[in-house]
């Protein structure tokens, strides 16, 4: 082994089947100053980091990586930034359970409320006695119902367009079953509904590319109210039942008057994780929040070694 080889300790979890891998240490040196230029360096400087931890032959497309930063506002537990195989996310919602687990798996959190630092905002989550997490969001809102738009193959579809944390369409009519065996047609669907809204401009708010398509149908399971299949950005689709995209979901139901503060909706995975949804309302704004559950599945330390030519990951 290379004695220049670096060592990053890693946590791996996963929150209703979705894999979260937390870099613990051994991750580039930002600098100090907010999130949002922290990550700015992430992405201009290190962004071989990012495909080295969560591609493969380490990773795999469906792997979020959050890494630990110190927070400016040191009443924070944490700062995070979290990234996927092809870039990185604002928010993300299994990303945050999965991370307060792995706080509470290292020692360094007990059960109770802790303000966690993104890019998008401060998020607060509690960690209950039961060992399940309910995080409360940044404000959620819709900014836009029932845009249509023409997908080759396909025809004219209709979503909403929101922000959960990340940019969704969320599309209720597309005449597909959505269960685990149909994982191509839906994929298939979703890919070229994204590609369909970048060829006709159609963006969220400071034309920021949606980049998070969602699918609606009816639950499988009794307890929940609704199933869903929401693709990500590199394509891999959400085992969970989507935090940022469930929060983007109760904005939406706010909205259309389809429930109320406190209410509690159960949002159901594609492969049948479910997450609790209620909404709170101040100053007019919509603050979501989620409950769900992540338990962690290994400690590990990777090794990136420059003499190897795939070190940085097999990228798109």
């Amino acid at each position: 082994m290379s004695k220049a080889s670096q060592r990053v300790r890693v946590i791996d979890s996963h929150t209703g089947g979705e894999p979260t891998r937390v870099v613990v240490s051994g991750g580039p040196e930002l600098g100090v100053g907010r999130l949002t230029e922290r990550l700015e360096r992430f992405r201009s400087r290190h962004d071989c980091f990012r495909s080295a931890v969560v591609n493969e032959p380490r990773g795999s497309d469906v792997m979020v990586g959050a890494l630990l930063c110190e927070p400016v506002d040191r009443a924070c537990a944490a700062g995070v930034i979290f990234f996927n195989n092809v870039g990185y996310l604002g928010m993300c919602g299994h990303g945050t359970i999965g991370l307060i687990a792995t706080l509470a798996y290292l020692g360094r959190i007990e059960s109770g409320e802790h303000r966690i630092e993104t890019p998008v905002g401060t998020v607060s989550a509690v960690l209950h006695e039961s060992g399940e997490v309910t995080v409360n969001n940044v404000a959620s809102y819709r900014i836009a119902a029932d845009v249509a738009v023409d997908v080759p193959a396909y025809g004219q579809v209709k979503g909403d367009i929101a922000w959960g944390g990340n940019w969704f369409y969320l599309v209720r009519e597309h005449r597909l079953e959505l269960n685990h065996n149909n994982i191509e047609a839906l994929t298939n669907l979703t890919w070229a509904i994204r590609q369909a809204l970048r060829e006709n401009g159609i963006t969220g708010a400071g034309d920021q590319e949606i980049d998070h398509i969602e699918l609606f149908g009816p639950p499988q399971i009794a307890e929940a109210d609704s199933r869903n299949f929401v693709l990500c950005p590199g394509k891999a689709y959400d085992r969970s039942p989507c935090g940022t995209g469930t929060s983007a979901k109760l904005a939406c139901l706010y909205a259309d008057g389809k429930i109320r503060e406190g209410q509690i909706w159960r949002q159901e995975s594609v492969i049948g994780s479910v997450f609790e949804g209620t909404v709170k309302v101040r100053d007019g704004k919509v603050y979501p929040s989620i409950k769900g559950s992540a338990f962690v599945t290994a400690e590990a330390e990777l090794v990136l070694d420059p003499r190897d030519p795939l070190c940085t990951g097999i990228r798109a």
